[in-house]
Protein backbone atom coordinates (compact mmCIF):
# COMPACT_ATOMS: atom_id res chain seq x y z
CA UNK A 1 0.00 0.00 0.00
CA UNK A 2 1.63 3.66 -0.59
CA UNK A 3 2.80 5.79 2.36
CA UNK A 4 -0.01 8.19 3.16
CA UNK A 5 1.65 11.64 2.70
CA UNK A 6 -0.13 13.31 5.43
CA UNK A 7 -0.05 11.37 8.41
CA UNK A 8 -3.08 10.40 10.76
CA UNK A 9 -3.01 12.25 14.20
CA UNK A 10 -4.54 10.86 17.01
CA UNK A 11 -7.78 12.78 18.73
CA UNK A 12 -7.70 14.66 14.93
CA UNK A 13 -11.38 14.24 12.78
CA UNK A 14 -11.06 12.97 9.75
CA UNK A 15 -13.21 12.83 6.32
CA UNK A 16 -12.85 9.24 5.55
CA UNK A 17 -14.27 7.76 2.04
CA UNK A 18 -13.68 5.32 -0.89
CA UNK A 19 -15.71 3.73 -3.61
CA UNK A 20 -15.88 0.59 -5.36
CA UNK A 21 -13.07 -0.04 -7.75
CA UNK A 22 -14.65 0.90 -11.63
CA UNK A 23 -17.07 2.73 -9.85
CA UNK A 24 -18.86 -0.27 -9.29
CA UNK A 25 -21.84 -1.42 -6.70
CA UNK A 26 -19.98 -2.30 -3.42
CA UNK A 27 -23.76 -2.56 -1.91
CA UNK A 28 -26.30 -4.91 -3.82
CA UNK A 29 -28.82 -5.35 -0.81
CA UNK A 30 -29.93 -5.08 2.25
CA UNK A 31 -27.97 -8.21 3.65
CA UNK A 32 -25.04 -6.31 2.29
CA UNK A 33 -25.49 -3.08 4.05
CA UNK A 34 -26.19 -4.77 7.76
CA UNK A 35 -23.11 -7.19 7.02
CA UNK A 36 -21.02 -3.63 6.57
CA UNK A 37 -22.28 -2.01 9.52
CA UNK A 38 -21.87 -4.92 12.01
CA UNK A 39 -18.28 -5.26 10.51
CA UNK A 40 -17.88 -1.48 11.17
CA UNK A 41 -18.55 -1.87 15.28
CA UNK A 42 -16.37 -4.79 15.31
CA UNK A 43 -13.86 -3.63 14.15
CA UNK A 44 -13.64 -0.48 16.30
CA UNK A 45 -11.52 -2.32 18.38
CA UNK A 46 -8.49 -3.03 18.75
CA UNK A 47 -7.34 -6.81 21.00
CA UNK A 48 -8.73 -9.90 20.70
CA UNK A 49 -12.33 -10.69 19.69
CA UNK A 50 -14.65 -13.25 19.70
CA UNK A 51 -15.08 -14.53 16.21
CA UNK A 52 -17.00 -12.40 13.84
CA UNK A 53 -19.72 -14.68 13.45
CA UNK A 54 -19.97 -15.40 16.93
CA UNK A 55 -20.49 -11.51 17.80
CA UNK A 56 -23.87 -11.15 16.03
CA UNK A 57 -25.34 -14.44 15.68
CA UNK A 58 -24.94 -14.95 19.44
CA UNK A 59 -24.95 -11.13 20.85
CA UNK A 60 -21.49 -11.97 22.36
CA UNK A 61 -19.85 -8.70 21.45
CA UNK A 62 -20.17 -5.24 23.01
CA UNK A 63 -18.79 -2.10 22.51
CA UNK A 64 -15.74 -1.33 25.05
CA UNK A 65 -14.93 2.46 25.08
CA UNK A 66 -11.59 1.72 26.20
CA UNK A 67 -10.52 -0.63 23.59
CA UNK A 68 -11.82 1.63 20.56
CA UNK A 69 -9.19 2.82 17.83
CA UNK A 70 -11.60 4.93 16.38
CA UNK A 71 -14.78 7.04 17.03
CA UNK A 72 -17.29 6.59 14.53
CA UNK A 73 -18.91 10.51 14.02
CA UNK A 74 -21.44 10.13 11.35
CA UNK A 75 -21.27 7.31 8.44
CA UNK A 76 -23.13 7.17 5.51
CA UNK A 77 -23.16 3.74 3.00
CA UNK A 78 -23.96 4.53 -0.32
CA UNK A 79 -24.56 2.10 -3.08
CA UNK A 80 -20.90 2.23 -4.58
CA UNK A 81 -19.38 4.61 -2.02
CA UNK A 82 -18.99 5.23 2.12
CA UNK A 83 -18.17 8.26 4.02
CA UNK A 84 -17.23 8.48 7.40
CA UNK A 85 -16.52 11.46 9.67
CA UNK A 86 -13.86 9.52 12.10
CA UNK A 87 -11.74 10.75 15.15
CA UNK A 88 -8.64 8.85 15.50
CA UNK A 89 -8.06 7.56 18.80
CA UNK A 90 -4.82 5.47 18.77
CA UNK A 91 -1.86 5.43 16.58
CA UNK A 92 -2.39 4.30 13.00
CA UNK A 93 -6.33 3.61 14.60
CA UNK A 94 -7.84 5.03 10.78
CA UNK A 95 -5.82 3.13 9.16
CA UNK A 96 -5.80 -0.47 10.78
CA UNK A 97 -9.81 0.30 10.99
CA UNK A 98 -10.51 1.07 7.31
CA UNK A 99 -8.10 -1.87 6.32
CA UNK A 100 -9.66 -4.37 8.37
CA UNK A 101 -13.09 -3.36 7.87
CA UNK A 102 -12.73 -3.52 4.13
CA UNK A 103 -10.83 -6.55 3.22
CA UNK A 104 -13.36 -8.43 6.13
CA UNK A 105 -16.22 -6.78 3.64
CA UNK A 106 -14.35 -7.78 0.29
CA UNK A 107 -13.88 -11.51 1.44
CA UNK A 108 -18.03 -11.48 2.24
CA UNK A 109 -18.99 -9.92 -0.50
CA UNK A 110 -16.57 -12.20 -3.57
CA UNK A 111 -17.74 -14.90 -1.46
CA UNK A 112 -21.24 -14.22 -1.98
CA UNK A 113 -20.87 -13.17 -5.75
CA UNK A 114 -18.54 -15.42 -6.73
CA UNK A 115 -15.66 -12.94 -7.74
CA UNK A 116 -11.77 -12.24 -6.75
CA UNK A 117 -10.05 -9.14 -7.02
CA UNK A 118 -10.37 -5.73 -5.68
CA UNK A 119 -13.84 -4.39 -4.09
CA UNK A 120 -12.29 -1.01 -3.58
CA UNK A 121 -10.26 1.38 -5.37
CA UNK A 122 -7.00 2.02 -4.06
CA UNK A 123 -6.15 3.71 -1.13
CA UNK A 124 -8.71 5.41 1.16
CA UNK A 125 -9.26 9.06 0.85
CA UNK A 126 -8.98 11.01 4.21
CA UNK A 127 -9.44 14.69 4.59
CA UNK A 128 -8.53 16.28 8.13
CA UNK A 129 -10.77 18.80 9.73
CA UNK A 130 -9.40 22.20 10.74
CA UNK A 131 -11.96 23.40 12.44
CA UNK A 132 -15.38 23.49 14.20
CA UNK A 133 -17.03 24.92 11.42
CA UNK A 134 -15.25 22.28 8.90
CA UNK A 135 -16.78 19.18 11.40
CA UNK A 136 -20.47 20.32 11.16
CA UNK A 137 -20.44 21.09 7.58
CA UNK A 138 -18.72 17.77 6.67
CA UNK A 139 -21.59 16.06 9.19
CA UNK A 140 -24.06 17.36 7.43
CA UNK A 141 -22.71 16.76 4.14
CA UNK A 142 -22.26 13.02 4.96
CA UNK A 143 -25.80 12.80 5.64
CA UNK A 144 -27.18 14.71 2.83
CA UNK A 145 -25.57 12.22 0.49
CA UNK A 146 -28.41 10.02 -0.13
CA UNK A 147 -31.55 12.75 -0.78
CA UNK A 148 -28.68 14.84 -2.93
CA UNK A 149 -27.85 11.83 -5.01
CA UNK A 150 -31.79 11.79 -5.34
CA UNK A 151 -32.06 8.14 -3.78
CA UNK A 152 -34.84 9.14 -1.68
CA UNK A 153 -37.05 12.14 -0.93
CA UNK A 154 -36.96 12.05 2.39
CA UNK A 155 -33.91 11.50 4.84
CA UNK A 156 -35.95 9.33 7.32
CA UNK A 157 -36.37 6.78 4.66
CA UNK A 158 -32.68 5.97 4.11
CA UNK A 159 -31.86 3.31 6.40
CA UNK A 160 -27.66 3.41 5.85
CA UNK A 161 -26.54 6.43 7.40
CA UNK A 162 -26.31 7.98 10.65
CA UNK A 163 -28.94 10.49 10.08
CA UNK A 164 -31.71 8.89 12.44
CA UNK A 165 -29.62 8.67 14.99
CA UNK A 166 -29.00 12.18 15.01
CA UNK A 167 -32.46 13.17 14.31
CA UNK A 168 -34.31 10.69 16.79
CA UNK A 169 -30.98 11.07 19.41
CA UNK A 170 -31.28 7.47 19.46
CA UNK A 171 -28.13 5.03 20.76
CA UNK A 172 -26.06 3.79 17.93
CA UNK A 173 -22.87 3.27 16.21
CA UNK A 174 -21.56 7.01 16.52
CA UNK A 175 -20.45 9.52 19.36
CA UNK A 176 -23.06 11.96 18.51
CA UNK A 177 -22.04 14.56 21.04
CA UNK A 178 -19.03 15.79 18.98
CA UNK A 179 -21.11 17.14 16.77
CA UNK A 180 -25.00 17.98 18.99
CA UNK A 181 -23.18 19.88 21.62
CA UNK A 182 -22.80 22.58 19.11
CA UNK A 183 -26.96 22.67 18.95
CA UNK A 184 -29.23 23.42 20.63
CA UNK A 185 -30.70 20.03 20.86
CA UNK A 186 -31.39 16.93 17.85
CA UNK A 187 -33.92 19.39 15.98
CA UNK A 188 -31.49 22.17 15.89
CA UNK A 189 -29.02 19.76 13.75
CA UNK A 190 -32.00 18.34 11.70
CA UNK A 191 -33.09 21.32 10.98
CA UNK A 192 -29.40 22.52 9.98
CA UNK A 193 -29.12 19.71 7.41
CA UNK A 194 -32.40 20.10 5.90
CA UNK A 195 -31.84 23.73 5.37
CA UNK A 196 -29.26 22.74 2.35
CA UNK A 197 -30.91 20.09 0.70
CA UNK A 198 -31.51 22.24 -2.48
CA UNK A 199 -28.15 23.57 -2.49
CA UNK A 200 -26.82 19.92 -2.00
CA UNK A 201 -28.70 18.96 -4.77
CA UNK A 202 -27.73 21.35 -7.23
CA UNK A 203 -24.39 20.95 -6.53
CA UNK A 204 -25.03 17.11 -7.47
CA UNK A 205 -26.41 17.97 -10.85
CA UNK A 206 -23.24 20.16 -11.25
CA UNK A 207 -21.33 17.62 -10.70
CA UNK A 208 -22.29 15.05 -13.17
CA UNK A 209 -21.82 17.47 -15.59
CA UNK A 210 -17.94 17.41 -15.06
CA UNK A 211 -15.31 15.37 -16.46
CA UNK A 212 -13.28 14.58 -13.47
CA UNK A 213 -15.91 13.41 -11.16
CA UNK A 214 -14.83 11.50 -7.73
CA UNK A 215 -17.86 11.14 -5.45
Amino acid sequence: MPIRITPLVDGQFYHVYNRGVEKRRIFEDKRCYKRFLQTIIYYQHKGPKPKFSHSFDNKLFKIDPSKKIVDIITYCLMPNHFHFLVKQLTEGGISEFISKLTNSYTKFYNLKYRRVGHLFQGQFKAVLIESEEQLIHVSRYIHLNPIASFLVSDLNQYEWSSYKEYVNNTKGICNKEEILHFFKDHTSYQKFCLDQISYAQDLERIKHQLIEDDF
